[in-house]
């Protein structure tokens, strides 16, 4: 039997491989997944959301319990964190909602059009702290203090031999006004007043970009998680998403890559009418991560010689599917994409994704 080192070190091998678009033995399988590990492991969704250490506790039972798996995307659950990404309150399970309801973000317009000249004038990282303090009512120190856990979260994951696959996370600029200002607001903000807007966005992107390069020096991370949540060019007319949307895509994916990461880039949506914009990244760097909204296929015909191509098998089918139709799927997914390709679920998996569904995804990689 092989120790925990050893697989891990098998794991990591398959994955950097694959990455690199090199052949390896079977593709590597990469579960994004939190509030399914607590429904599969017989806790609450309340409970994985108690914070950083109990999430990583009920991930690291998961993975151990559905068994060869190459690693897990996080270490720990994202949903008490989401104020500080989407700058927008959150509703928690156990907290304002029912226990076994997931989490919800609880858009509105809480960043105000005159907050663009704050921004521009004192800076993303002056304005940040208040905001979510006064308007969301956000406990930051609370947050910050469980999230002083995740090293040792990450730590966990990979002394079990698990790959720890998201070591970094960011988004992409437009995200954080997109969620403040709300998504309504914000488009309005496009056509009545898009030069203070880029402006405002060109403050925060120098800011995000010195952060997201501060954090892979410190962390060494390989892989970064990049998401442009609502960046689909389907949201957008071909200029607005090149000014307001693409720019900052590839500005950051650049900085990730130019760091010496790969960047993972978390595809929401359908982004088939853009895919060519993807080929100006060099060979082996990014990670184009679909939650089939974008037909894999198509992907795969326009990078599939350029880009790690990550996915795909549906949420639904993982939910209402049977085994067979989980691992047909996700067979013909192996077969046809070939070389370069991870095995995973379009976006999370759900909490109420059959559990002999999610076995079934894994054994079409491993045979097992």
């Amino acid at each position: 039997m092989k120790t925990t080192q050893e697989l891990y070190n098998e794991r990591l091998e398959r994955l950097n491989k694959t990455l690199a678009l090199e052949k390896t033995d079977r593709p590597p399988v990469i579960l994004q997944m939190d509030g399914f590990c607590a429904t599969h492991m017989g806790y609450t969704l309340a409970d994985i959301c108690k914070g950083v250490k109990e999430s990583n506790k009920i991930i690291l039972e998961s993975l151990k319990d559905l068994g060869d798996v190459d690693g897990s995307e996080s270490a720990f659950s994202a949903g008490p964190i989401f104020p500080l990404t989407f700058l927008a309150r959150v509703k928690l399970p156990g907290r304002d909602l029912a226990d076994n309801m997931l989490w919800q973000l609880d858009e509105a317009e809480m960043l105000f059009s005159e907050d663009y000249d704050t921004i521009i004038s004192k800076g993303w990282s002056s304005f940040a702290p208040g905001y979510l303090r006064d308007r969301l009512k956000i406990n930051v120190d609370e947050i910050m203090e469980s999230l002083a856990y995740a090293p040792q979260a990450s730590k966990n994951i990979t002394d079990a031999g698990y790959v720890l696959y998201k070591q970094s996370t960011c988004l992409t600029v437009n995200e954080y006004l997109g969620g403040g200002r709300s998504m309504v607001k914000f488009m309005r903000d496009l056509f009545k007043i898009p030069d203070k807007v880029e402006a405002t966005l060109e403050v925060m992107q120098k800011e995000v970009i010195e952060g997201i390069r501060k954090q892979i020096r410190d962390t060494k991370a390989s892989v970064v998680f990049l998401s442009p949540a609502r960046g689909a060019s389907e949201f957008f007319s071909p200029k607005l998403w090149e000014r307001f949307v693409w720019k900052y895509i590839k500005e950051t994916a650049d900085a990730v890559i130019e760091e010496g990461a790969v960047c993972n880039i978390h595809i929401d949506g359908n982004w088939e009418r853009d895919l060519n914009y993807f080929k100006d990244f060099p060979k082996g760097k990014i990670v184009f991560e679909t939650d089939g909204g974008t037909d894999i296929y198509k992907i795969k015909e326009i990078l599939g010689s350029n880009a790690c191509i990550k996915g795909d098998v549906p949420v639904a089918k993982l939910a209402l599917g049977t085994p067979d139709e989980v691992y047909n799927y996700s067979a013909q997914l192996i077969k046809d994409m070939g070389t370069g390709f991870i095995l995973s679920s379009g976006c999370s998996i759900p909490p109420n994704a059959k559990v002999e569904n999610v076995r079934a995804m894994i054994s079409a990689a491993t045979g097992k």
